[in-house]
């Protein structure tokens, strides 16, 4: 294999994907490394028993930035949207979730005044700026706008179902209410899970000519005497690359980084903290109760839903696939004999006797949703993807300056590949004068 090129991306997810495809239409060469033995990242689907098992619950924005920019590289996404509405857990009591208009007004969650102050507070919602909120936490606007307890309760149940973070004492109010007027538009559930988007980027890199080695991972990146940089791989060899991008998360890129390199946002991702959560991924033969298909406790961190509703995640269209969820805390200590059983109360609580229609479950104590809980000031540190270091740039849901999760993986993707493309032009510029 070739061990000069003009571009390597190091991590074959979303981000290193999207970043792909659209330096794929330069004549660079380019190559992706994956550590993993397979590409995807956390879009990978998993075929259990004819199942298909996203890496916990994922859901795309309808109305975010992600959907316009796999548009244009020509990936097509099928799925349908979950329907507004559910139930909501308060204090053991179930109520109708206030998110419809009909809901609103039939839900018993609310007294009178309840109900008016809830309604003013999502007009506020949906109406206001983002941008006016980044000197906030998202703990700090809710006290703001909201008097009663149910209603801030509410707004915090929306804030995690929105960023899977539960921290509003720590999060930005910018990206956490931009990130729930785009999940408010509605969101979409893929047919075949997330791997079908990652499957299609993967097929048009390759033939595009680019080169995908999986199973490898890189031990050391530094700069050479030459203008270049150099990877050290798992496997004893080294490669050299003119543009290096790397899509891991901020602490791995820290580790990998030498320590000869001046690299000036060094403690900026050490102080990241990641976002994470436990999932419990279920596969049932049938729903004790057809109806239920979503529910949040607004008392604990706690989401259910079943995602076969509305999108193809099974050979058997009759088959029920679902995942129940727990935001976890950073500050908290994850007991995972504790969480398990949290989670299969829950539905037990939501599907009764679901046990005995169980045709494959999956219990992952401890996953990292997102590489970035977004905290105030975050984005004067992440307005481009070049790093301060000639050659090296970054991607990934972590490294966008106003979006998390998917959008901000694949903004960031877009955002290194026009970056380096424009890099190599001027240099090309100034070879010619």
């Amino acid at each position: 294999m070739t061990q000069n090129w003009d571009i390597i991306i190091v991590g074959g997810g979303l981000a290193g994907y999207v970043a792909a495809n659209y330096l794929a239409k330069t004549n660079l060469n380019i190559l992706i490394l994956e550590k993993g033995k397979s590409v995807g990242g956390r879009a990978r689907t998993k075929k259990v028993n004819q199942q298909y098992f996203n890496l916990g619950p994922h859901a795309l924005y309808r109305k975010g930035k992600a959907k316009p920019i796999l548009e244009e590289l020509g990936i097509h996404i099928c799925g349908k949207s979950p329907k507004l509405g559910g139930i909501l857990i308060e204090n053991n009591i179930e109520y109708v979730a206030p998110f419809s208009p009909l809901q609103l007004f039939t839900t018993r969650l609310f007294h009178t005044k309840e109900r008016r102050e809830w309604i003013a507070v999502l007009f506020k919602l949906m109406s206001i700026k983002p941008e006016n909120l980044a000197q906030q936490t998202y703990q700090q606007w809710v006290m703001q706008v909201a008097h009663s307890k149910i209603v801030k309760s509410l707004l915090y149940t929306l804030g995690r179902l929105a960023t899977y973070c539960h921290a509003p004492e720590k999060m930005s109010a910018k990206v956490t209410v931009s990130s729930i007027k785009k999940a408010m538009g509605g969101v979409l559930y893929l047919d075949g899970g997330w791997m079908t988007m990652i499957g299609q980027l993967h097929h048009r890199a390759i033939r595009s000519g680019i080169h995908v080695q999986p199973h490898t991972f890189v031990k050391n990146i530094e700069p050479t005497q030459q203008n270049q940089i150099k990877l050290d791989l798992s496997d004893g060899r080294e490669i050299l690359g003119k543009n290096v991008l790397c899509t891991t998360g901020p602490h791995e890129l820290n580790d990998m980084l030498s320590k000869k390199m001046a690299f000036p946002q060094r403690n900026f991702f050490t102080q990241m903290i990641p976002v994470r959560g436990a999932t419990l991924d279920v596969a049932l033969k049938q729903l004790p109760k057809q109806k239920r298909l979503f529910a949040m406790d607004t008392t604990k961190p706690l989401y259910y839903s079943v995602h076969s509703g509305y999108a193809r995640l099974s050979e058997d269209p009759m088959n029920a696939i679902l995942h129940v969820f727990k935001y976890h805390h950073p500050d908290e200590h994850i007991d995972s004999t504790i969480t398990k059983n949290e989670l299969e109360l829950f539905l037990d609580k939501l599907q009764p006797g679901w046990q005995q229609y169980v045709i494959s479950k999956r219990f992952i104590p401890n996953i990292t949703v997102n590489q970035r809980l977004p905290q105030i000031g975050n984005e004067r540190m992440l307005q481009s993807s070049k790093t301060g270091f000639p050659g090296l740039y970054i991607a990934g849901d972590w490294a966008s300056p106003d979006s998390i999760l998917a959008d901000g993986a694949i903004c960031s993707g877009k955002q290194a590949a026009e970056e380096i493309i424009l890099n190599e032009k001027r240099k090309n510029h100034a070879n010619n004068e």
